[in-house]
């Protein structure tokens, strides 16, 4: 039986929906990096990869040896191809400039190299996010790109995807017409299409959080945690279980899969945070996804993707997930407003 490659369904997307080859040749360039970051993830122990590398990134966060390397091969993949204007990193405080022997492209690229880091010396699922915008018209300023250029909303967005590394590497990608998923075929060396058209369903029984923080949550999550324990006796007339791997990726991904909302909201250890996950990293593209398979996404009192960013390393709360549930808390936001 035939199966359809990434390459042949971004090809043929380019010839059905009018993809920018530009466009079609970034997603492959990041494709690839993600197989490269995969093996590097599946050696282990066995590639010298794990434990720390004893420094912090710009968000304060002890860096992990896999959290560099994944760094340096998104950057060293994407940066000569001439299809990116510049690119931004999680782990990078300011913009990463493409050198000046290679070409520019008309678009910017903003990623988080492996989200979950925590997990991996323990071998649990952990992956890359990554978000792909337009660079804005420059009027023929051959500078180096700002923040600025990057501070879009997150309707802005031509693609964004994650791909999750665990028994099997799989990449999710939106181009703003629905989710597909591809599962990579070791022994053909490719992703193929394995999951078409995915959606989330808008009820569900499941829910993400870390409950170790509820001491620290605002009134209306309180609220809504409390209905979901109290199960079929409770508000909410069903029971609930609740999952949390402490991977965005691999929580997201078992919400794209089944269904479930997954929270990391404010709260009041330090005022001066709104949340936890990065608006431009984690949370837009997350969104972009979730939205294009059903669901909903808000920071409990918008939609997440229509804040327009302030910094590149800009923090905000996140709901996400099947929208009965997303709406339902977010509506206990609104009450106390």
């Amino acid at each position: 039986m035939s199966r359809t490659s990434l390459s042949r369904f971004l090809i043929e997307q380019t010839r059905s929906h009018q993809t920018p080859a530009e466009l079609r040749f970034l997603i492959e360039v990041v494709a690839r990096a993600c197989k490269m970051i995969s093996h590097q993830v599946s050696k282990g122990a066995l590639g010298g990869v794990l434990g720390s590398m004893g420094t912090e990134n710009v968000q304060g966060e002890v860096q992990k040896k896999l959290d560099v390397l994944s760094n340096e091969i998104l950057l060293e993949a994407n940066e000569w191809g001439g299809h990116l204007a510049a690119m931004a990193s999680e782990e990078m405080e300011k913009a990463y400039q493409i050198p000046g022997q290679y070409p520019k492209g008309s678009y910017l690229l903003v990623f988080d190299p492996l989200d979950g880091s925590s997990n991996i010396d323990v071998n649990v699922s952990v992956g890359t996010i990554f978000s792909v915008l337009r660079c804005p018209d420059r009027n023929g300023d051959t500078g180096d790109l700002g923040e600025d250029a990057f501070l879009q909303a997150g309707t802005e967005q031509v693609a964004a995807g994650y791909a999750i590394y665990g028994p099997q590497t799989m990449l999710i990608l939106t181009l703003g017409s629905g989710v597909i998923g591809f599962t990579l075929d070791s022994e053909m060396g490719s992703f193929v299409l394995t999951h078409e058209n995915m959606r989330i369903p808008e009820t569900t029984a499941e829910f993400a959080i870390n409950m170790s923080n509820q001491r620290h949550w605002e009134a209306p999550v309180k609220r809504y945690v409390d209905e979901m324990l109290a199960g079929a006796e409770g508000p909410l007339e069903k029971n609930y279980n609740m999952r949390w791997i402490a991977s965005m990726v691999a929580d997201v991904h078992r919400i794209l899969t089944r269904g479930g909302i997954f929270m990391y909201p404010k709260d009041n250890r330090d005022p001066s945070m709104p949340g936890k996950l990065r608006l431009m990293y984690e949370a837009n593209p997350m969104s972009f996804i979730v939205e294009q398979a059903g669901g909903v996404s808000t920071d409990g009192v918008q939609r997440i993707m229509d804040i327009q960013p302030t910094s590149l390393h800009q923090r905000v709360p996140v709901f996400l997930g099947s929208k009965e549930e997303v709406e339902r808390v977010t509506g206990y936001h609104h009450e106390v407003k």
